[in-house]
């Protein structure tokens, strides 16, 4: 069966970045991608000693503590070359571009490294109707993913999901209960 693909690259690679909060001060303390072929993955980000914002009504949302971000977070310049080994030249897109690319830079800047991918709006790659239909996709992606919890990767694979319904792509699961 052709589904009009002519391969898994045909899929953007979307990336889901959450932060301490928003505005002035706030840095990202998790980022996570999907990517063509489905594979997604996500980091958690040890934050500089420089970065001290914290907005307790952000962690109400991603329930990732401070705490655990020192215990388990990753080292900044590790996350940052990892994106770069995974996206290295790619696009990637976000549904909140005007908060995820400072974040992003912010990262890299702190990493002292280049970034070696794009991000870019979901706006971007969406005709009319596609961005009409979007907010109803994405609600009808959460319901039938059990509406993950609001974490990176989960965030960035809904979005990929998302863009496939609206793009007429996306597998419908079987009501039969049928695998």
């Amino acid at each position: 069966m052709n589904t009009g693909l002519s391969s898994a690259l045909s899929i953007p690679t979307f990336i889901d970045v959450e932060a301490s909060g928003l505005g002035r001060g706030s840095y990202p303390i998790e980022i996570g991608i999907s990517l063509p072929d489905g594979w997604r993955c996500c980091w958690l980000i040890r934050p500089a000693d420089t970065w001290t914002h914290w907005d307790p009504a952000a962690e109400a949302i991603h329930h990732i503590s401070r705490d655990r971000l020192r215990q388990h977070g990753r080292p900044i310049d590790e996350v940052a070359a990892e994106l770069n080994e995974r996206l290295k030249g790619a696009m990637a897109y976000s549904d909140a571009w005007g908060n995820d690319m400072p974040w992003i830079a912010r990262l890299y800047d702190e990493a002292g490294l280049p970034q070696r991918f794009r991000i870019e709006s979901v706006r971007r790659i969406l005709s009319e109707a596609q961005a009409a239909r979007w907010h109803g996709a994405k609600a009808l992606v959460m319901r039938e993913t059990g509406g993950e919890r609001h974490r990176a990767s989960g965030d960035a694979m809904i979005l990929q999901q998302t863009w496939l319904e609206v793009a007429g792509l996306r597998a419908r699961p079987r009501s039969d209960g049928a695998a």
